[in-house]
This record gives structure tokens, sequence and C-alpha cells, in this order.
């Protein structure tokens, strides 16, 4: 009996717990795309674990699989740089997994500059949370110029 008082008791508690960390991982992905459409870098910095690594994967013009790495200091300057197109990258779907201080979270999402579609494809965002706070530690992505594959 007290099993089962014990379980009435905690496992509410921890499912209202995960939906709560859930919901702080999802606000940071917001973040990002939020500054990325306001050209904000120090809004998307915020996002970022410190030296956190951006990542491509893509099949080239010659249908040769690329691998692109990229640090977060050029993906900063380029949003901070002044351009008047706004970047908007639109979330099609997203999964998030956490356990303790590590979260996975997958998106499918169509990006789009000044409301005309550019490309689309996946995001694997892994975070942690560190000092109280979830940040972006590595971002890896696909790109593809159809849209035939992201439904």
């Amino acid at each position: 009996m007290k099993t089962i008082l014990f379980l009435l008791l905690v496992v509410p508690v921890f499912g209202y717990a995960q939906k709560a960390e859930k919901k702080e991982v999802r606000r940071v992905i917001d973040q990002l795309f939020e500054g990325m459409r306001k050209g904000d870098s120090s809004m998307v910095r915020k996002t970022f674990f410190p030296n956190a690594t951006l990542n491509t994967s893509f099949v080239n013009k010659k249908g040769e699989a690329k691998f692109h790495c990229d640090s977060i200091h050029s993906f900063l300057n380029a949003i901070g740089k002044p351009h008047e197109e706004v970047w908007d990258e639109r979330l099609l779907s997203c999964e998030i997994k956490i356990d303790d201080n590590l979260a996975t979270v997958w998106t499918k999402y169509a990006f789009y500059v000044d409301n005309v579609y550019s490309h689309e494809g996946v995001n694997a965002f892994q975070l942690v949370k560190t000092d109280g706070s979830w940040k972006i530690l590595i971002i890896t992505d696909t790109r593809r110029k159809n849209n035939s594959k992201i439904k």
C-alpha cells in the first residue's frame, strides 16, 4: 500500500517537472530563431554554450555527401551583420528528449528569406543545463533545396 501511495504522489510530480524542463528547452530553441528573425546576435548568443559548434550534412551538386563544421562565432557574426532580409526558420515539428542535464531536440524545418522558400531539412540539437539554464552545445542540420521530403 505504501508503494502505491508513493507512486501516486511521485509520478505526477516527475511528469510535471519533465514537462517544465521541455518547455524551458523549447524556449531556448524559440529564442534562437526569434533572434535570427530579428537579426539580433546578442539574443542568439544567449542561447549557446561557449564554443558551441554548428554542423551541416548535405549533398552537393555532384551528388556527393559532404559535412561542414563551423564555430558559433561566425554564425553570430552573420546574424549580427546588418541585412535587410528576414531569416525565418520555421519549425514543422519538434521532439524533445531529456535525461538529467542533457537534452536532444529533433526538428523538421523550412527556411525562408523574406517569405521566399530557401531550403529545408532537419535540425538535431544537443543542449546542456549548466548553472540552472539550458544552452545549445551542438546543432547538426541537413539541408535540401526541394520540398518533397519534409511534410
